[in-house]
């Protein structure tokens, strides 16, 4: 049985995030990512799949996102709103020596902060991995919605998808009725398509056979399906929600979630941090 332990370290993950952005052109999303590290490092999928402590994520999901984030820390790469990841004029001209020394660098810069964490570490974070700008909010946003109950946690959808532009959202949460928890109308334009939507915490990553139940119930009732969850979903469920020849399911995994409760300011509240410079100049020339 797979355990955290056999999940890729941070510096192996750091390694082929950079190598798989020079792969598909210098950006990606995390999705993208996160497969293609897969590949790379030729992690087995019971080993993808190991989820972290908390459950709301893959252990390497959450070693990709302080990947990212230690890149970030020195410049090699940068993101998008959307959250796509691109690589700098730094990090396209970064050595195999350099990226293998991002770890120590960060590390080193952030000396005194990790020290000020681990006096209140819990002991969860591995690889140097601290709470900070990366995982750290998102993690705690995850822990409130997981304990939403679950008609909240559905109308909370509800108001997302409305935000981002449907109209006439509806929630139906009748049972039995093969995972369809509502339907809305998105407006693109002129044009209009009904969507069918499942919204659901589960626990560990959500497999193929999900998206397939889905798909089967929304045939024929809805253009397009979506799924919404505080988890992830497995590389299979990916690849059959958009297999040949099948409607379309888009996804919506946990770090999407919380990155929309984010972008819409819906219980996310972003502080900017006043930064005063003192231009001795002026005061030298009176």
């Amino acid at each position: 049985m797979a355990t955290r332990g056999d999940v890729p370290k941070l510096g192996p993950c750091i390694e082929a995030t950079v190598e798989t952005l020079r792969m598909l052109g210098g950006s990606a999303s995390n999705e993208e990512i996160h497969d293609s590290v897969v590949k790379l490092l030729a992690i087995p999928a019971d080993v993808a799949e190991v989820p972290h402590s908390n459950g709301s994520m893959t252990a390497l999901a959450y070693r990709l996102h302080w990947a990212r984030t230690y890149l970030k820390k020195v410049q090699a790469v940068d993101n998008s709103q959307r959250g796509v990841w691109t690589l700098t004029t730094i990090g396209r001209a970064m050595s195999a020596e350099e990226i293998g020394d991002v770890v120590r660098r960060v590390r080193v810069e952030d000396a005194a902060q990790r020290k000020a964490r681990a006096s209140v570490s819990n002991g969860d974070v591995d690889e140097g991995e601290g709470e900070g700008d990366g995982a750290a909010w998102s993690e705690r946003l995850l822990a409130v919605l997981k304990i939403m109950r679950p008609d909240a946690f559905e109308r909370l959808c509800q108001r997302v998808l409305r935000e981002a532009g449907f109209v006439k959202v509806e929630v139906t949460g009748k049972s039995g009725d093969g995972g369809i928890d509502g339907i809305g109308v998105l407006r693109v334009n002129l044009v209009s398509f009904q969507i069918l939507f499942q919204c659901k915490r589960w626990q560990g990553s959500v497999g193929a056979s999900t998206v397939r139940d889905f798909r089967g119930a929304m045939i024929g009732r809805a253009d397009k399906g979506l799924i919404i969850t505080t988890s992830t979903f497995t590389p299979d469920a990916r690849r059959e929600a958009t297999r040949d020849g099948a409607p379309v399911i888009d996804l919506v995994d946990g770090d999407d979630l919380c990155q929309l409760l984010k972008d819409l300011k819906i219980g996310v509240t972003t502080k900017l941090v006043e930064e005063i410079e003192i231009d001795e100049a002026v005061f030298a020339a009176i």
